[in-house]
């Protein structure tokens, strides 16, 4: 029996193609392993270790868990011209660029054409469920605010974009069948415009003229949708002046954006335009949501892991009044599952994986949710420990480990799941972290080994002045639009210390950025989705006073180290009470594509 192969479910038959996914469960995932290791036999790495065997079996006895670092050698071949048989039995078309990064590069994923048809599959999910939660969306408009990324090329010329730049240039997006469940108010060719700025204009402009037509608003992450907020707080005179007068800025340039804008500005609309004005120049924004598009019912937006730092916002701008949809669980690698309960609160959002998107295994971490913090990359995960979907117990924790048709076999993806339940055979997950990450803003994902290395290159340039960098910690500040990193430093000037100006520690703010990873400097430098790296200098004693605090709520004084990343209010409360001084970097850090 063959499940979703086909692309396109719509109303009842999704649904039930739903169910009939997660009720045999079980017996997909072993059809889909079946069917990787009939199409992908004869590549060199599965020659490697199965010998041409396509037994089960055998494959979870002799195919080892690994990283990134195992895979990149053949990642590497194929990206300077090697065949793709090196890894999968099917023409590889493109590299995925994940958020991940690897000595400093973004990590390359390799896609098949039809992972463009999983994808699709899994999209075409989600208006269906919504459907029963949230009525009349087929009578309105959905003001979703997509982007693309600047592409790059591999050696050998494959294309090397992100996955969502990936779907939104292929013919599935661009050719998808027009309905009213998806009619939305920005035009391919906004979403498709790769200058940032212009895209946001002209998307936003879209969607205020179809104000009152707007049933959803959303982005793909809450990050982009509160930058699109701050965006607008910029802009909104000059887009009410473009709606009042009918003609497109000037500084809108993009060909295809200003051809597809002239028809949603066809005429002058002066009462329109009032509108606008009088309800963005009011002195607060609180709300400001409801008051532009009055009839929106929810907000789509991923809010889990990183992204619930932004629910504060997100719910401030709607005065709490439009719940927070978080629809799917996806990456660079694979796409995963589905939230069956859209309307649950963001604390609650769980993921329903199905069984044939990628065969899913799970190394154990324990029903402990301090265990997955000592998480190692480096080591090596017996291939007997672990659990397949069925049979991930309620109350665990779990890393999610993927074997894919494009040529990932037994590949950690580094997210750390724990099971809240079951929808049929299918187990239900809250996304719980990214494995060792200390920081992360918008898409970038710095951890603890990166910050420190970074940080002690900087550091470096207080010597001079005889200053040392006694101790640190960070802290992902969200409150800015965009959010950035803020570092807390407790410096000690040592004999003759020469004084520091503001000028040393703003360069040492440049030199971590410089130090931190592509996506990061991407990020910074040409997605200006995160903001200058901030330094506060703490007194003296600060760090004492830290780790007296720890110990107050329960830590070991025995055990004790410092936090790398700030998570308490507390904690953060008692530094911020600290700070002497705040430096932040004075300009973006390189980044070259």
């Amino acid at each position: 029996m063959e499940y979703g192969k086909k692309l396109e479910y719509k109303g009842e038959e999704a649904l039930k193609e739903i169910e009939k996914l997660t009720s045999k469960a079980d017996e997909v995932q072993n059809m889909i392993l079946k069917e990787i290791l009939t199409q992908n036999v004869e590549t060199e790495y599965m020659k490697k270790y199965m010998k041409g065997s396509k037994d089960v079996s055998e494959f979870k006895r002799c195919i080892p868990v690994i990283t990134y670092k195992n895979i990149y050698p053949y990642i590497r071949r194929i990206s300077n011209g090697e065949d793709s048989s090196l890894i999968t039995g099917r023409p590889i078309i493109e590299m995925l660029c994940s958020s991940g990064t690897s000595g400093g590069d973004p990590k390359l994923m390799p896609s098949i054409e039809e992972d463009l048809d999983r994808r699709t599959f899994l999209y075409n999910l989600i208006t269906p469920i919504m459907n029963q939660y949230v009525h009349g969306l087929d009578e309105g408009k959905a003001m979703f605010l997509y982007f693309v990324k600047v592409e790059m090329s591999t050696p050998c010329g494959l294309p090397a974009r992100t996955v969502l730049t990936s779907y939104y240039k292929s013919k599935h997006f661009k050719c998808r069948t027009r309905d009213p469940y998806n009619d939305f108010t920005s035009p391919d060719q906004a979403i498709l415009c790769i200058d940032s700025n212009q895209s946001m204009y002209c998307q936003l402009l879209a969607g205020l003229v179809h104000r009152h037509q707007v049933m959803r608003l959303g982005a793909v992450f809450a990050s982009a949708f509160l930058r699109a907020i701050s965006f607008l707080e910029r802009k909104w005179i000059q887009l009410s002046n473009d709606i009042r007068s009918g003609h497109l800025d000037l500084m809108i340039t993009d060909p295809g954006c200003r051809s597809s804008m002239m028809s949603i500005l066809s005429t002058p609309n002066p009462s329109l335009a009032d509108e606008i004005e009088e309800i963005c120049s009011r002195s607060s924004w609180k709300g400001i949501l409801c008051q532009l598009w009055p009839k929106a019912k929810y907000i789509e937006a991923v809010v889990t892991g990183s992204m619930a730092q932004y629910i504060p916002s997100l719910e401030y701008y709607s005065e709490g009044k439009l719940p927070l949809v978080c629809t799917m669980y996806a990456s660079s690698e694979c796409y995963f599952g589905v939230n069956l309960k859209p309307l649950s609160h963001p604390d609650d959002v769980a993921f329903t994986l199905l069984p044939n998107m990628g065969y899913f295994e799970f190394i154990p971490l324990g029903e402990n949710g301090t265990l997955f913090m000592d998480i190692d990359e480096e080591k090596e995960v017996p291939m007997d420990k672990l659990v397949d979907l069925v049979d991930v117990r309620v109350g665990c924790y779990y890393e999610l480990v993927i074997t894919t048709f494009a040529g990932l076999y037994r590949y950690r993806i580094g997210d750390v799941l724990q099971v809240t339940g079951f929808h049929n055979q299918a187990p239900q997950f809250r996304f719980i972290c990214r494995r060792n990450v200390v920081l992360s803003i918008d898409i970038d994902k710095t951890n603890e080994e990166d910050l420190h290395k970074s940080i002690t290159k900087a550091k470096k340039l207080l010597e001079p002045y005889n200053a040392l960098l006694l101790e640190y910690t960070s802290y992902a500040d969200a409150s800015t639009v965009p959010g950035h990193y803020v570092l807390y430093w407790e410096i000690q000037h040592v004999y003759s210390a020469i004084p520091l100006d503001a000028n040393v520690l703003k360069d040492c703010c440049i030199a971590v950025e410089e130090q931190l990873d592509y996506v990061y400097r991407r990020c910074r430098a040409y997605d200006k989705s995160v903001g200058p790296l901030e330094i506060r200098v703490v007194e003296p004693g600060t760090f004492e006073a830290l780790m007296d605090l720890c110990i107050s709520q329960g830590s070991s004084i025995n055990q004790y180290k410092t936090p790398r990343c700030i998570k308490s209010n507390a904690a953060l409360k008692l530094l911020n009470s600290h700070v002497t001084a705040s430096f932040f970097s004075p300009r973006d850090p390189i980044w070259i594509p």
